[in-house]
């Protein structure tokens, strides 16, 4: 059984300019997540795929391997992570080299730990999945949520059915919370991630914080330094 985690950081990040090497307590943000990686102890490679030169020589000097960059194809902002993934598995194995299963880890995820790599491999295995998915409880619920109409007007804004209850009696929602996404080899190559046998891993949503803001970025660095004093 062997087993590769895949970290794709683009260079060309629009919402928060080269958010994946912005320092964050003091290392940059894709150092968290190879270091999880590496502290899981899972891996037989850790790979990042990357369109940058200095990208590549920040994710060696913190233990991950960059023997290739991305194609041009697989560098703009309309690239999804999973053509990232097949490209890299796609070259590897032209190369010789094989791998069972697949883990994508997204650097903007610096607060999952490496215990939720290694139980979402264990949880995989004790379902006999082809996929698992971290998930997290949702902040607040969706029914309490709707649409509005371009007059704002809020007449049909609650729900007859669940607009009264109390947030306990709501039924609970989950979302991606991007940290953790794990695949046999010969499901990669589907289009739909939630292939047959595909579960949900359950994540606290103090290690759920996915960084695509500026606020993202200040709340992920609260979290970190009230870590450290405890």
């Amino acid at each position: 059984m062997k087993r590769i985690a895949i970290i794709p950081v683009r260079s060309g990040s629009k919402g928060l300019k080269d958010k994946n090497i912005l320092p964050l307590c003091g290392k940059p943000l894709l150092s968290y997540t190879i270091r999880q990686a590496l502290e899981s102890g899972e891996f037989d490679k850790i790979f990042v795929s990357t369109d940058s030169e200095k990208y590549a020589r920040i994710a060696r000097q913190y233990g991950a391997e960059v023997p290739f960059l991305r194609s041009e194809e697989n560098s703009s902002d309309t690239a999804g992570s999973w053509d990232v993934v097949r490209e890299v598995i796609h070259i590897l194995e032209e190369q010789g080299e094989r791998y069972d299963e697949i883990m994508l880890l997204q650097a903007t995820s610096p607060l999952r730990a490496a215990q939720d790599i290694r139980q979402a491999i264990a949880f995989m295995h004790e379902k006999n999945a082809n996929a698992v998915q971290s998930v997290t409880e949702m902040d607040h619920s969706p029914l309490w949520s709707n649409t509005l109409p371009d007059d704002l007007n809020m007449d049909s804004f609650e729900s007859k059915e669940y607009g009264n209850l109390p947030r306990q009696l709501l039924p609970k929602y989950y979302r991606l919370n991007g940290a953790i996404y794990l695949i046999k080899r010969e499901e990669l190559d589907k289009q739909n991630m939630f292939c047959d046998k595909c579960y949900a891993y359950i994540m606290p949503q103090e290690r759920s914080i996915d960084i695509d803001t500026e606020f993202d970025f200040k709340v992920a660095e609260l979290y970190m330094k009230e870590d450290e004093k405890q």
